[in-house]
């Protein structure tokens, strides 16, 4: 009877922790990372603003095919269908071991929030607008790269430079295909909460092999009157995000408005095509260097085709034209051309082949000066591919890129 009772208690016992030990389930921290690195090829590599001077260049290059990158996430059922989440995401160059951004630790993403299936995701902290996260699917950077395949300069940001401080950031649960979103960045700034905020609206519609987005946003600087990106701006975490032979002369603006429109379809399991329209506002202020609101259209598509479940390549275009303003008529434009392959060694790890070329033509205005300087800068306009060459952008006209490299994922 004795060792009856024993095994009693033991099964009681056994019973109440498999009780217990669901709670304890429903916790859990995931540390995750991207190594990548390549070797690039440039054409012609001069410095931002400068039209003469180009050399080719063979150099390494971190994080092309999918930013190198450390970080935490996790989740914590706390009840009633809803889970505490939360992601820090650290950036970093393999080539020499530095942060992506000097002073942030986890300058990628920083956030924390609830989610619910039913009443959806709110989060607080800094990371990607409304505008970006329902655009991502149609985006040209997944299988062109942003390094090589964002448009031009990356103007309409459909690839990860843009990020935002201070952000609330709720997304709806889809409802019969159909997901809402919105985010507003607060810069902080006395008496004001519109100075230096980051805005967005998005609204997402995926069923079966059809999907699109339609998105807006709008980035203020805490400048007023604009001129350079004053410190409380949300968008300012190394100065002001997304400058580019593009966008150079139109620096120091007061504020900028993005519309998006993305579009997918999937043909079957190897075929898939996307298709993106988006119209970029540059609106001066009094201390801007430009005196007319500069607009840019893009217009652009990509074809994606898996060969084979290791195999997968992809083909884009994009023109880029900007309006006839502050006292240019031959307004610039841009041609730009890509190409993919990637190779999975496993679920993990690949080789990956990246191919670019781009054309500018027209004029645009060259680098301002803060303060003071002249307001009439105009220069011809210079190729500038992707988001990877903002800094060492072609000195002509035409730039083409290649580059090799292996990515791991952990």
């Amino acid at each position: 009877m004795k060792g009856f009772y024993l095994n009693k208690a033991a099964v009681a016992a056994a019973t109440a922790l498999a009780a217990v030990a669901p709670a304890f389930a429903q916790s859990s921290v995931t540390l995750y990372g991207i190594v990548d690195d390549s070797i690039v090829y440039q054409s012609s590599q001069t410095s931002l603003g400068s039209t003469s001077g180009g050399r080719s260049n063979v150099k390494m290059a971190s994080g092309i095919w999918a930013g190198s990158r450390f970080g935490l996430k996790g989740a914590e059922d706390v009840g009633g269908g809803t889970k505490a989440i939360f992601q820090l995401e650290s950036g970093f160059n393999i080539n020499n071991g530095a942060q992506q951004y000097a002073n942030a630790m986890f300058g990628r993403q920083a956030w924390v929030g609830l989610t619910n299936q039913t009443f959806g995701t709110l989060t607080l902290g800094r990371q990607y607008t409304s505008y970006y996260t329902l655009m991502a699917p149609y985006s040209p950077t997944n299988w062109l790269t942003g390094y090589f395949g964002a448009h031009p300069g990356d103007l309409d940001a459909l690839d990860t430079i843009y990020r935002a401080n201070n952000s609330i950031v709720y997304t709806s649960p889809k409802l019969y295909g159909v997901t809402v979103s919105g985010s507003y960045s607060l810069a902080g700034v006395p008496d004001s909460v519109y100075r230096g905020s980051t805005w967005s609206a998005a609204i997402q519609y995926q069923q079966g092999p059809i999907g699109g987005t339609v998105a807006f946003s709008r980035i203020n600087n805490s400048t007023v009157g604009g001129g350079v990106y004053g410190a409380d701006s949300t968008m300012n975490t190394a100065g002001q995000s997304g400058v580019s032979a593009v966008t150079n002369g139109y620096q120091g603006a007061q504020a900028q408005n993005r519309f998006a429109v993305g579009l997918g379809y999937v043909f079957n399991s190897a075929w898939d095509i996307s298709a993106t329209y988006t119209n970029v506002q540059y609106i001066p202020g009094v201390l801007s260097k430009f005196t007319d609101e500069q607009v840019f259209n893009t217009a652009g598509t990509v074809l994606h085709w898996k060969a084979t479940t290791a195999w997968d390549f992809a083909a884009g275009y994009s023109y880029t034209w900007a309006s006839k303003a502050n006292g240019i008529d031959d307004a610039a434009s841009y041609h730009q051309f890509n190409l993919s392959q990637y190779y999975a060694l496993s679920k993990r790890t690949g080789f990956y082949a990246l191919e670019a070329f781009q054309r500018a033509n027209g004029r645009t205005l060259g680098t301002p000066t803060f303060p003071g300087g002249p307001t009439n800068r105009s220069i011809a306009a210079t190729a500038s591919i992707g988001d990877g060459f903002q800094s060492t952008p072609s000195s002509s006209r035409s730039m083409f890129a290649a580059g090799v490299g292996i990515v791991h994922r952990f």
